[in-house]
């Protein structure tokens, strides 16, 4: 009986993580469908695009917040359902795959940047925070979203396993859970990859109002 609360816990995670936060605030704000335009990416840096900070603003934080929230319950009141770190690496994974492949969207979803550092903050906030200033640090010296991501992916499970050396226990199911979502996201970008390498990504702050 045990084993169905961590099943039970995965699934709501990834039905969080199925919410394309994206397409349901351009559709509230009235805005296009970011998935018509740009990239087609139904995520925040597209949406930006749509010309509207604020429904970007508030993509980003809704997009982190599903992939933080089922993380950080299961930290803070699993234990006494069998919940430790074994499901909160379960239930990451799970919300950054429901934002890849969203099952009320069709299965097409966005990068899940914003979604995995939700993850990250969740594990430990200084997880979150060093990561979040990696992507930070980059994209203001190369104005490049997609290589801060990339960057960003390649630190977080370093980041991780050194943080057993300074504040946290390093559990192995959550190394390979941080790690298969950087693989994701390296994935998810291999046509920014192409971009990159080809001198053709679009740089932050040169985007364009979808017409």
């Amino acid at each position: 009986m045990d084993t169905i609360y961590p099943v039970l816990a995965t699934l709501a995670a990834y039905l969080l993580g199925s919410l394309s936060f994206a397409v349901i605030v351009s559709r509230v704000m009235g805005l296009s469908d970011p998935r018509t335009f740009g990239s087609k990416n139904p995520g925040a840096t597209n949406v930006l695009r749509s010309g509207s900070k604020k429904a970007a603003i508030i993509t980003l934080l809704l997009d982190g917040l599903k992939g933080w929230l089922p993380v950080a319950l299961v930290g803070w009141y699993g234990k006494p359902w069998g919940l430790e770190e074994g499901t909160m690496a379960l239930v990451g994974l799970a919300a950054f795959l429901g934002h890849l492949y969203p099952v009320f969207f069709r299965f097409v979803g966005g990068k899940g940047v914003a979604t995995a550092l939700g993850v990250l903050f969740g594990v430990h906030w200084l997880l979150g925070l060093a990561t979040v200033l990696t992507w930070v640090i980059i994209a203001v010296f190369f104005r490049y979203s997609s290589l801060a991501s990339l960057v960003s992916a390649v630190f977080a499970p370093l980041f991780y396993v050194l943080g057993n050396q300074l504040a946290w226990y390093t559990d192995k199911s959550i190394v390979v859970s941080i790690g298969v979502m950087s693989l994701l996201l390296f994935y998810r970008h291999r046509e920014n990859i192409v971009r990159l390498l080809a001198g053709k990504e679009s740089r932050l702050g040169g985007s364009k109002k979808p017409v």
